[in-house]
């Protein structure tokens, strides 16, 4: 799935105000990583995730890495943080009501 410019735009702004919710730490990207991301995109859509100072990984190619293997878009990567986006059109979601990441 590609986002236009300005729903990235969108979406980055959203997720300033996000904690993160999921942290790589210094084993890396294992499959309890990505089974946690995977239930956290499923439940919120727009994830922010964390990597530690020991992890041997950076977080554009960790970024890159988890967006794929979970079918996400990328919006941001700003130093050791990374946000991704993936649309759950199972979610309930009702007129007005907020989005699942403000939750």
């Amino acid at each position: 799935m590609t986002l236009k410019g300005r729903d990235r735009a969108a979406l980055r702004g959203e997720a300033h105000h996000l904690k993160p919710m999921v942290h790589i730490g210094h084993q890396g990207i294992t499959p309890a990583v990505t089974t946690a991301l995977d239930d956290a995109l499923r439940t919120h859509e727009l994830v922010k995730v964390s990597l530690v100072r020991m992890a041997d990984l950076k977080a554009k190619g960790a970024a890159g890495e988890l967006a794929t293997a979970l079918g996400a878009d990328v919006i941001q990567v700003i130093g050791r943080t990374f946000t991704l986006y993936r649309h759950n059109p199972e979610l309930e979601r009702k007129a007005g009501a907020e989005p699942p990441w403000r939750g």
